[in-house]
């Protein structure tokens, strides 16, 4: 079993929420600069950027002597986030924001629960029914309306099609339940080395695909700044859900962090102005819903 033999600690739930709200910041920005430039540059240079921030906090992590072990760990969920993170800005690149974001956060959610499903453990009903709503939201919030369909055509498969960035964003949803998952083995004593493992690792299969691919990192200064604040968001993230799942049970606190759609939207609601049609506006409450369930069953 994957679960820690606690009690909910409500400072992991406030830790998680946290993460979550600051993932959704992380994923903004990052989409935002996604679209002036490439994505594998966004990528590496965030990384970097989280790298330092790592490097300025790490002494006061209490982290103690090398942990092979936990670096070993956060090594493992490190590839799993860099193919996430990868997956990520590329479909918010192609896609809404509102659609994408909410996407990943579902299936991110669904994986911690199947994962203890498959090693033994049994969670409450009400979290199956909320991993069956999710699974129902992903659904509704992936189907958008085809604008260069003929209006004539009544057959709604013909005047729907698959939303841009959905597949990117089930792709990234299962790597970013797997990096849930991955770094909370890394143990409660092991202070930051997982996240020096995981920001190792996911630096370095980042800088092979930059290798192969060979993108341009030519941009203006906006965009560095964003690509910066997107890294170091995305670290403090990182963070906030490596404290909270030593406090509280993983299955709780990883589908609170996977709430981080819920500041995604606000944000492109906000500054870009984004809507979203009937069928998504109820796969994002029945997204909601399902999420609740899992975190509160």
């Amino acid at each position: 079993m994957y679960l820690h033999t606690i009690h909910n600690d409500p400072m992991a739930i406030l830790l998680a929420l946290a993460a979550a709200a600051t993932y959704g910041g992380a994923d903004f920005l990052g989409g935002l600069v996604t679209k002036r430039a490439s994505v594998l540059t966004v990528v590496l240079l965030s990384q970097l950027a989280g790298a330092v921030l790592l490097a300025i906090v790490f002494p006061f992590g209490g982290s103690g002597p090398v942990d092979g072990g936990a670096i070993a760990w956060g090594a493992t969920s490190g590839v799993a986030g860099a193919v996430g993170v990868v997956l990520l800005y590329r479909g918010l690149a192609l896609g809404r924001m509102s659609v994408v974001a909410p996407v990943t956060a579902v299936v991110a959610a669904c994986v911690p629960v199947l994962f203890g499903l498959l090693t033994g453990e049994r969670p409450a009903l009400l979290a199956l029914v909320g991993v069956l709503l999710a699974l129902v939201a992903v659904g509704l919030v992936s189907a958008a309306p085809d604008p260069s369909a003929d209006a004539a055509v009544t057959s709604a498969r013909a005047r729907l099609q698959l939303a841009p960035g959905v597949v990117e964003a089930l792709g990234t949803g299962l790597a970013f339940g797997a990096f849930f998952i991955l770094l909370q083995q890394a143990g409660s004593g092991s202070g930051l080395w997982p996240l020096v493992g995981a920001r190792m690792s996911s630096i370095g299969v980042i800088a092979v695909a930059v290798l192969v691919r060979r993108p341009s990192f030519r941009t203006d200064r906006r965009t560095y700044a964003g690509i910066a604040g997107s890294g170091a968001l995305d670290l403090s993230a990182n963070l906030l859900y490596l404290l909270a799942s030593r406090r509280g049970l993983l299955s709780l606190v990883a589908v609170l962090t996977s709430m981080y759609p819920a500041s995604t939207v606000l944000l492109a609601r906000v500054v870009l102005g984004e809507r979203l049609s009937a069928a998504q506006g109820a796969g994002l409450f029945i997204a909601a819903t399902g999420v609740v369930l899992i975190a509160f069953a």
